[in-house]
């Protein structure tokens, strides 16, 4: 596997997730040194052949990027939406499980209320970079940003969603989108959810607009099994997944091209204010460790891992953002106890 551990917070919990992975075993790791300060250094986000050597490896884990000293975010937006685009990882992966009753913000839920996974499409969309402003800087400026939505890039996140839901016994799926106000992009999200469904007579498969499912969420997360939408709507709404399960740093995800190299990274910042300071929570970076070992077929390695996240969390060895007491490596430290 490929490390770049990034800037700011992103050393301290990537070094937690090694941990992990080491005393599972069987892990070969390789550093490469992209991030801001490498930017700074030498002028490059992410060298001419960077792409071409990150599908070398079997995976590519990240901790984070973001640094105030490029204000552009140059590196960042090179380095992880670069190897999104180029690596074609259509598949953003983001399952939301809450560990522990306390660590949830609604009243009166508990795990077994907040249990899903989003499957985001991770290639298309707003994100794609197609648009362009007019008259900048003036009284006349104009902005254009273009949504991008193809058959392909539709069909297939809808497909693995449903495929997912089948394999691991998931009984619904739900598709979300803005049909009634984007009616010719979104329509062909609706073609293709009626074309697939009928391929998964066992599944139930449902519709909402997006800010009814926002909604929903945050009344009922127990109704969602899986949920698939497009790159911005689930750009959004995995953030609610991640505070419904205690907040960004317990969230863990993947970008995934089936078969192919694939990239794994907490989805929580940087977080400049709190690097070195041993304060970071490094669970979704072990969680994203972990996801990278069930996508290369070591489930029971991940489930271990998994486990021992999880008596960390409910006996409170953790980090004070989620209750508890300890440092980024001593929290480390209180998981890789129980794996051992």
């Amino acid at each position: 596997m490929a490390v770049i551990p990034g800037d700011g917070i992103g050393p301290e919990v990537i070094a937690e997730a090694l941990r992990l992975l080491a005393a599972a075993g069987g892990v070969d790791v390789e550093h490469l040194p992209w991030s801001a300060t490498h930017y700074l250094q030498t002028g490059v986000t992410i060298p001419a052949d960077g792409y071409e050597t990150l599908r070398s490896f079997d995976a590519v884990l990240v901790g984070a990027l973001g640094d105030p000293r490029v204000p552009d975010n140059c590196h960042a937006r090179d380095i992880l939406l670069g190897t999104r685009f180029a690596l074609d990882l259509y598949v953003n992966y983001r399952p939301v499980r809450l560990l522990d009753d306390r660590l949830c913000p609604l009243k009166g839920r508990t795990a077994a209320d907040v249990n899903f996974v989003v499957f985001r499409e991770n290639t298309e969309g707003v994100y794609v970079g197609v648009g362009g402003r007019f008259k900048a800087g003036t009284p006349d400026e104009i902005a254009v940003q273009e949504e991008i939505n193809t058959f392909k890039g539709v069909d297939r996140i809808v497909r693995f969603a449903f495929t997912f839901a089948r394999a691991r016994g998931r009984r619904r799926v739900c598709m979300a989108d803005k049909s009634n106000a984007m009616p010719d992009g979104h329509a062909l999200w609706q073609r293709v959810f009626a074309e697939v469904k009928p391929e998964y007579p066992e599944i139930e498969a449902t519709h909402l607009y997006i800010d009814a499912l926002a909604m929903f969420l945050v009344q009922d997360p127990g109704r969602f099994d899986v949920i698939v939408t497009n790159n911005l709507f689930g750009d959004i709404i995995t953030d609610i997944g991640g505070a419904l399960q205690g907040g960004l740093g317990m969230a863990a995800s993947a970008n995934l091209h089936p078969g192919r190299t694939s990239m794994f990274e907490p989805v929580h910042g940087s977080a400049p204010a709190l690097a070195g300071k041993n304060e970071a929570n490094p669970i979704g970076a072990i969680l994203s460790a972990a996801l990278m070992l069930e996508t290369l077929g070591r489930a029971e390695d991940a489930r271990r891992i998994e486990r021992a996240v999880e008596e960390a969390v409910r006996a409170g060895d953790v980090t004070r953002d989620v209750g508890g007491t300890l440092g980024t490596r001593e929290a480390g430290e209180a998981i890789l106890r129980r794996l051992r």
